[in-house]
Formats: C-alpha cells, structure tokens, sequence
C-alpha cells in the first residue's frame, strides 16, 4: 500500500543522496540548496509504503521538463508532465511497475483530465518498456547531455 505525503526536507535530503548504479546514474543528483529548493517545491510529492518509508517522488508540470525540451518545440501541447524516481534498491525488482501504476492513478484522478506525457532518456529501456506497458507512445527527441524522448499517453 502507497501513499502520497508532503515531501518533507529529510525526503529531500535522502532523494538527493541517492545513488543509482551505471548507466542509471545519470539520475544521481547533487544536493544543494537550489536542489532541496526544489524538491520542497509545491509540483514535487513523497510517495512512502505504509511504514512511512519513503519509496520514491513525483513531480508535475514545469518541474518534470528539461531546458531542451522547449528549445525544440517537444512541450507545446497542453499535457500533464509527470517526472517519478524511484529509491535506487527498489529498482530493477518489479516494483515499478505498481510505483508507476499508483503515481499515474494519483496523478489521473488530482489533475486536469488531459494527455500525460513523461520524458526519459532514451537508454533507459527498462522504464521506457514500462511506460509502455502503460499506454504510452514515444514522440518527440530531445538532445541533452543524453539523447532523450518525450512519451504521451492520451
């Protein structure tokens, strides 16, 4: 069971501490105060299992896109962007998928009733094999520091 709670500052700490193994550590964040500034933002939730342990974060809206997206057009349609982390030991077991299943759910049912749409980098199969699962269609590449790939799902 899963909820979604406050993101508090010791969230952001830990989220921020978390360390992905390669290639997935281009995930890996610094924690700095602009950092922990943003994590406590309103568009950033906790998601934490019935023991209150965190388990991963979400995000909406402007948080949940890159610079370079806008530079080539990718966020001009009126969707719902959604961003999601999951704790690095909990990835690669299966869990994301009912991670995944509960955001979009929460997400689906607190928002504006339109398209969803993620962006990911585009080696990172096992979540865009997941978001498949889910509906999602790839549109549109992003060049960043590595290649990305808007996904919708309508």
């Amino acid at each position: 069971m899963l909820e979604v709670k406050e993101l508090t500052q010791n969230d952001a700490v830990d989220i921020l501490s978390w360390k992905y193994e390669a290639p997935y550590d281009y995930y890996n964040a610094i924690l700095t105060p602009d950092a922990m500034i943003a994590l406590l933002g309103p568009t950033y939730h906790a998601v934490k299992d019935t023991e209150n342990k965190l388990v991963g974060f979400f995000c909406t809206g402007k948080a949940a896109r890159t610079e370079a997206g806008y530079s080539v057009g990718a966020y001009g349609e009126d969707c719902i962007d959604i961003g999601i982390g999951l704790r690095p030991d909990l990835t690669g077991k299966g869990f994301g998928s009912v991670f995944f299943h509960f955001v979009l759910k929460y997400v689906r049912e607190n928002q504006a009733n339109q398209p969803v749409r993620l962006t990911v980098a585009c080696f990172n199969k096992r979540a865009i094999h997941l978001y498949e699962k889910f509906g999602f269609v790839k549109e549109q590449p992003i060049q960043d520091e590595v290649e990305l790939i808007t996904m919708k799902k309508e």
